[in-house]
């Protein structure tokens, strides 16, 4: 073997077909291209994803619906009834946490009034609404954010 001898294997090169070069090579004319329509034109041969032939698409046909915002799902909402379970003393965001009432992804936690209480309460950093905060000190705790 020499250098000079060296080919690639048979069938491993194929010549490229020269499309429009006349009519003794089978595609002159057309260039295999057929007549008129999209695929004939120069550019025109890729359609836009989601096109259906002119008829009105999937993604218009049907009605949009709703939003969800993101930024909202930070705060978690714990439940009066659900605080009565823990034991009585300090509570922050930690404890609650802690407890598993306050999933992973929550930044903050807002005490809501679902429930009774009957055991004293000091909330420390934790968001409560107005009737929960009522509820908390009825019950003889306090809530300071």
């Amino acid at each position: 073997m020499k250098l000079n001898s060296l080919k690639p294997a048979d069938g491993a090169r194929k010549e490229r077909v020269r499309v429009g070069r006349g009519i003794g090579s089978g595609l002159g004319k057309t260039a295999g291209r057929g007549h008129k329509g999209s695929y004939a034109r120069t550019g025109k041969g890729k359609i836009k994803p989601g096109f259906e032939g002119g008829q009105m698409p999937m993604q218009r046909r049907l009605p949009k619906i709703g939003f969800r915002s993101k930024l909202k799902n930070d705060t978690a909402e714990v439940l009066l009834y659900q605080l009565d379970k823990l034991e009585a003393g300090e509570i922050d965001f930690a404890a609650l946490r802690a407890a598993k009432l306050v999933p992973a992804n929550a930044k903050q936690a807002k005490i809501v009034k679902k429930g009774e209480l009957s055991k004293k309460f000091v909330l420390k950093g934790v968001l409560a609404t107005v009737g929960a905060k009522a509820a908390i000190e009825a019950a003889g705790g306090s809530v300071t954010e």
